[in-house]
């Protein structure tokens, strides 16, 4: 198996826009609409309040996610995604370690996000890294089929 690489880059970088819109479009297919309508700002992932992260996989972007300020200790996990040909081989929560740790440098002490029913894999996997489920929150706070969890690092 390849090793997974992760860069740091900026949220409104070209490499980061096309995976954050392949993961849009994922969202789409299943849940309609522009798949997510969630306010973001690309200034919100700067350091030191937030930050954004790609996976190369053999040299190939395959994956990314960030965290974004929720309050003065918590981190908020935002465009988590890995393409489907990368799926299965450790990108995600690749990944998703590597948004902790940047989050934890920068003196966040918990990580939420949400994520709706209709991403069973996204579920499985945030609950096997120890997330647990909390009340919802954020622009999907009050829609059916929300699910948001959180975890403290």
């Amino acid at each position: 198996m390849s090793e997974i690489e992760i860069r740091a880059v900026r949220f409104d970088a070209p490499v980061a826009q096309q995976l954050i819109q392949a993961a849009l479009a994922d969202l789409g297919a299943r849940y309609g609409g522009t798949g997510d309508d969630t306010p973001v700002d690309a200034t919100e992932f700067e350091p030191p309040d937030g930050a954004f992260l790609v996976a190369y996989l053999a040299g190939e972007p395959v994956g990314c996610g960030g965290w974004r300020s929720h309050g003065a200790d918590t981190a908020e996990l935002k465009r988590m995604y890995t393409a489907p040909a990368a799926r299965g081989r450790g990108v995600a929560r690749t990944v998703l370690a590597a948004v902790e740790r940047s989050a934890r440098e920068q003196g966040r002490k918990r990580v939420v996000l949400e994520c709706g029913d209709k991403q069973p894999e996204a579920i499985a996997m945030y609950s096997s890294a120890g997330y647990e489920r909390i009340p919802n929150f954020g622009f999907y706070k009050d829609a059916e089929g929300c699910v948001s969890f959180g975890r403290t690092l």
